[in-house]
């Protein structure tokens, strides 16, 4: 036999607990991207509460003061990915990088930068060699979320401050419950003030602060919660694509498990055979010694 059973035995003990290894990975992954959608709810609203409250602060502004749609400058254009911190997610960092590096790639004078989120995607963007300005991990939990977009917003205010960015650009998947894999790209700066229409209130609220800074301080709000927004959307979508390569992974698994179980049997019928040939042989040998001593008589 050119292998043994006890080795296809070994075999089928591995390929089972990988089976459960994929199992619990599975599991982990669903339990995420639930726990990452119900908190989807939380940062909408948010977002929609201080919409609100910028389209009630333009209120304030005399007509003559109202400010128009920002206009990108000459400036770099930052194009932030958000792609997976860990693996077995298929191609779902290359997905994002995909439509990053387009965004990238279109801009030359000046060139635009690559800031990019997750470990996965690093590893990616490396053995694509795509130059990055800047990186930090994603999150492992949706609760970090808030203070990654922090992060985020950090370091894009580093660099719109001081003149080099004109534009940033979100780039991050969303769920969408199928197995392709859903890419938006969310334009952050310029901001955009005719998406809030004017509402003033029937009573007017009390501000401390003059009308422009309100407003100031109300685009900073939404934008981070833009960002937060599509961080949890990104985290859902990563979970999403690592329970479907988990699914795929256990079919494999199962196959292979199912063709060692087969040749089990096999060597095993095998083996069975072998040792009734050789009790036949071994009772033959031992009938015709016996005839051949009783003729010597």
């Amino acid at each position: 036999m050119t292998e043994r059973l006890s080795d296809v035995e070994a075999r089928i003990g591995t390929v089972k607990q990988l089976a459960g290894v994929i199992g619990a990975m599975r599991g982990i992954a669903a339990a995420r991207s639930r726990e990452a959608r119900r908190h989807l709810d939380g940062v909408a609203g948010t977002a929609a509460a201080i919409a609100a409250a910028i389209g009630q602060a333009l209120a304030f502004l005399p007509r003559d003061r109202a400010p128009a749609p920002t206009r990108s400058g000459p400036g770099i254009h930052a194009v932030v990915a958000l792609c997976a911190e860990q693996g077995f997610a298929g191609v779902f960092s290359d997905r994002v990088l995909d439509a990053a590096r387009r965004l990238v790639r279109s801009e030359t004078d000046p060139p635009a930068q690559l800031l990019l989120i997750g470990d996965r995607g690093q590893m990616v963007a490396e053995e694509h060699g795509d130059a990055v300005a800047w990186s930090a991990p994603m999150i492992a939990h949706v609760d970090q979320a808030a203070s990654l977009a922090n992060r985020i917003v950090e370091a894009l205010y580093e660099r719109l401050d001081s003149g080099r960015v004109t534009r940033v650009t979100v780039v991050h998947a969303v769920p969408d419950g199928s197995a392709s894999i859903g890419i938006v790209e969310r334009k952050l700066v310029p901001f955009d003030f005719d998406r809030f229409p004017v509402s003033p209130a029937a009573v007017a609220p009390r501000i401390t602060l003059p009308p422009e800074l309100l407003l100031a301080r109300l685009v900073e709000e939404y934008v981070f919660a833009e960002v937060c927004e599509a961080v949890v959307l990104s985290f859902a979508a990563e979970n999403e694509a690592r329970m479907r390569a988990m699914i795929a992974a256990r079919t494999n698994v199962m196959n292979t498990l199912d063709s060692l179980v087969s040749k089990s049997r096999n060597l095993r019928q095998e083996e069975i055979t072998n040792e009734i040939v050789e009790l036949a042989s071994g009772a033959a040998a031992s009938l015709g010694d016996a005839a051949g001593r009783k003729g010597t008589r």
